[in-house]
């Protein structure tokens, strides 16, 4: 008689089989440890191809370079092989009285307007000279641009073209670097400045960090983020400006909340400047003319602006901040501070006026006749 039969396994067999059982279940695609590593680091390495050329900022595409834009505007070679392209404007300088060299700020060129009256300029003698900062424009990048070298490819400049021992100086928002820049490294070569709307570094040590914090809590939460990352990671600063997952900076956004009134009443009003000279601004890579600008601006100079001695201690010349009380880029109270630490600097808070102060004529017929004339009074 048959009877039910039971089949006898080894311990060691029924191990085995538990451990078959157990991997297949863990790995039902049946790839080895071997193969899921190589898979894992083959992920790994494209991932970080895909990161390095997101960081990675592309090759600029150079002025009269084959393949670059086109040479259209004059300009001169710098002793480091570098060319600056500029304009000019007024009387001619062998019959001018005064000269000014005016430096452009953030996203802007040589050919942005100055409402200055033709009249003024005739009456002043004022020659004027404008000039497409590095990377800007028609002008070469520096890939080793610094609030130093800004200056002096501003008395290259000026030497280059003949201007003489000393010249004017107008900065505008992140223009205003390469004219603290003058007035450190090249105070005997100035004869008056203007910072009109100066841009303020959250980490000058010399701001008291509790002012620095709050004025910095003011911004958009993206300009934070931004103005951190040009500080803290500039390598990381292209990614961060071309990502489309998060916003980043506002100005370049057409976010019209960092604007005040008067400002968006000014944006209402013709820029004076072509469409065609508002596309060669970035011709060359944002990179090379934006970003690297906001790395300099926000990054660690080698000196504050209370660093700098009063460059006319015999009240031969001039400075001045001209600060809009309702500016939201550039808070005021950071300008009214360092004014207040810095008596020779001559202060003007310009109520109900924002950050586009230099486009209001009556505001910038002002700036000139302050800067160039100390028997008139603003």
């Amino acid at each position: 008689m048959a009877g039910n039969t039971s089949k006898k396994i080894s311990a060691a067999s029924a191990r085995a089989h538990t451990r078959k059982s157990s991997q297949t279940a863990k790995n039902p695609f049946g790839f080895s440890s071997k193969m899921i590593a190589q898979i894992a680091i083959g992920a790994l390495i494209g991932f970080m191809g895909y990161a390095y050329l997101a960081i990675r900022p592309p090759a600029p595409k150079i002025c009269g370079s084959p393949g670059g834009p086109p040479v259209t505007s004059p300009r001169v070679k710098l002793s480091d092989g570098r060319h600056l392209a500029y304009k000019e404007k007024g009387v001619a300088k062998d019959e001018a009285k005064y000269k000014i060299i005016v430096c452009h700020g953030f996203g802007d060129s040589k050919d942005f307007h100055l409402p200055v009256s033709e009249e003024l300029i005739n009456e002043l003698r004022v020659y004027i000279l404008s000039f497409d900062r590095a990377g800007y424009g028609e002008s070469d990048p520096n890939p080793a641009r610094s609030v130093k070298s800004e200056a002096f490819d501003i008395q290259e400049l000026a030497d280059k073209l003949h201007l003489g021992p000393k010249f004017y100086l107008i900065g505008i928002s992140m223009g205003a670097y390469p004219v603290y820049g003058c007035l450190k490294y090249l105070p005997h070569r100035v004869s008056g400045a203007a910072l009109v709307v100066p841009l303020t570094n959250y980490w000058w040590r010399c701001l008291p960090s509790k002012l620095s914090k709050e004025a910095l809590g003011k911004q958009l939460f993206q300009d934070v983020l931004t103005f951190r990352i040009a500080h803290y990671a500039p390598w990381l600063l292209n990614w961060w400006m071309t990502q489309k997952w998060v916003p980043s900076f506002s100005a370049l956004q057409g976010k019209l909340d960092v604007f005040s009134r008067s400002d968006l009443e000014i944006l209402k009003l013709p820029s004076g400047i072509s469409k065609e000279e508002q596309e060669k601004i970035p011709q060359q890579g944002v990179h090379e003319c934006l970003h690297r600008d906001m790395i300099v601006g926000f990054g660690n100079w080698e000196f504050g602006p209370t660093d700098i001695d009063n460059p006319f201690p015999n009240n031969e010349g001039s400075v001045h901040i001209w600060q809009g009380y309702e500016d939201k880029l550039i808070p005021y109270e950071l300008n009214r501070y360092l004014s207040q630490q810095l008596p020779w600097i001559q202060y003007h808070e310009v109520p109900d006026v924002g950050h586009l102060l230099i486009y209001n004529a009556t505001l910038c017929e002002a700036i000139f006749k302050a800067l160039l004339s100390s028997n008139i009074v603003v």
